[in-house]
């Protein structure tokens, strides 16, 4: 997972990408959920540009409250 800040109370999730043989593991939503506990911590909000991000965050509301 790719990501940039955006000043200093938002950051940017441009990109989530797993190996092939990863796929369909869970892999990709563990990225997201650890990008979303950082963001938590550091106390800012996520801008998910990432239309994998974007969509894993939208399908788990207790991921929502960091959403910008």
């Amino acid at each position: 997972m790719t990501y940039s800040r955006a000043g200093t109370s938002r950051i940017i999730i441009d990109h989530t990408g797993v190996p092939t043989a990863m796929r369909g593991m869970g892999v990709g939503e563990k990225l997201v959920r650890r990008g979303v506990e950082d963001a938590r911590k550091e106390g800012v909000k996520i801008i998910p540009l990432c239309p994998f991000a974007k969509a894993t965050i939208e399908k788990h509301e207790e991921l929502q409250d960091v959403l910008n």
